[in-house]
């Protein structure tokens, strides 16, 4: 397949290292707001693979980005095996372009260049928005709905309202450093939990961990336990490696530690029927989190036999 494609009103070219640039213009028209300068080329680079660069633009008759869509390759492991997947990720379309089919055509070009990158099946965690179209329109498959667990802390969140005093995010930024000194580690992640579940799941492996750095988490160390991390609106919990008989005590420091960071809650998405789901259900209330879809591209696999935490979102 060429790496362009045209209808009457718009171009198609494969996202490359010469238009990626432009999905930052996108993003500013889509959300009025802009991205880190090099995020989407971090985010884009999947060399570590074997492919990259993987989605499609569409373009204005004057050659101004109207829209994109774009998987994330990456390699899952499954019954011993490793498979070349990818994620579904960024979809956007520009106000002045919505209703023409963009979508649709964008996203069957992907998938187009998926099979011929031997990509076996692409997964995906789309927002009520975007499911229907994913299920009916482009013939996914979904296998469950994550849940997500919200683990209060406070009433108020100190870390929200530093956030409107600029003058104070320096200094409330020293004084976390200073309490997280005890909790770092010099970890990029942690393996993957369903693992130990004998589920499928991505693999996180060094290359994938080097890569994923584009995003700003850290990994702390409670006792025994690791947990990866994230703070933003709170405390964002991506995957944790912990002794079952240990959960609750570790849940009980976490908490101190969010307390004294100022956090409001605690908050961690997980696939059903993994432990770690078994841990926070017995404790906390789920409520529904991610969809999960798959578009199977290769041999059958049993998909619903692969599960994820939300450190395998990539807004994680």
């Amino acid at each position: 397949m060429s790496d362009s494609t045209e209808n009457n009103e718009f171009c198609f070219e494969r996202l490359s290292r010469e238009n990626i640039k432009d999905l930052d213009k996108l993003h500013t028209a889509v959300y009025g707001k802009a991205q880190p300068s090099d995020y989407f080329v971090k985010k884009y680079d999947t060399a570590y693979t074997g492919v990259e660069h993987t989605g499609y633009i569409a373009y204005n008759d004057k050659h101004q980005p109207a829209a994109f869509y774009g998987v994330i390759p990456c390699v899952v492991r499954f019954d011993e095996q490793l498979f070349l997947a990818a994620q579904s990720a960024d979809t956007m379309t520009h106000p002045k372009y919505q209703y023409k089919g963009l979508f649709v055509k964008l996203a069957n070009c992907t998938y187009k260049l998926c099979k011929d990158l031997r990509i076996n099946f692409i997964f995906g965690f789309p927002n009520q928005n975007s499911l229907h179209g994913f299920l009916v329109k482009l013939s996914w498959r979904m296998t469950e709905t994550m849940a997500c667990y919200i683990v209060p802390v406070s009433t108020i969140s100190i870390e929200s309202a530093i956030r409107k005093l600029p003058f104070l995010t320096k200094m409330y930024s020293k004084y976390r450093t200073r309490v997280l000194k005890n909790y770092l580690v010099p970890q990029k992640g942690i393996e993957n939990s369903v693992f130990k579940d004998d589920f499928g799941g991505l693999n996180r492996n060094a290359h994938y961990l080097n890569y994923k750095a584009y995003s700003d988490t850290q990994v702390i160390k409670i006792g025994d336990a690791l947990l990866w991390v994230k703070f933003k609106n709170g405390l964002i919990v991506g995957d944790i490696s912990c002794r079952q008989e240990d959960f609750g005590d570790m849940m009980i420091k976490v908490k101190k530690l969010a307390f004294k960071l100022g956090l409001k809650e605690i908050q961690f998405h997980t696939s059903h029927q993994t432990t770690l789901s078994d841990l926070f259900s017995a404790r906390y209330e789920a409520i529904s989190s991610f969809h999960v879809i798959f578009k199977n591209l290769g041999d059958p696999i049993a998909l619903d036999r692969i599960k994820f935490t939300f450190a395998d979102v990539d807004i994680f």
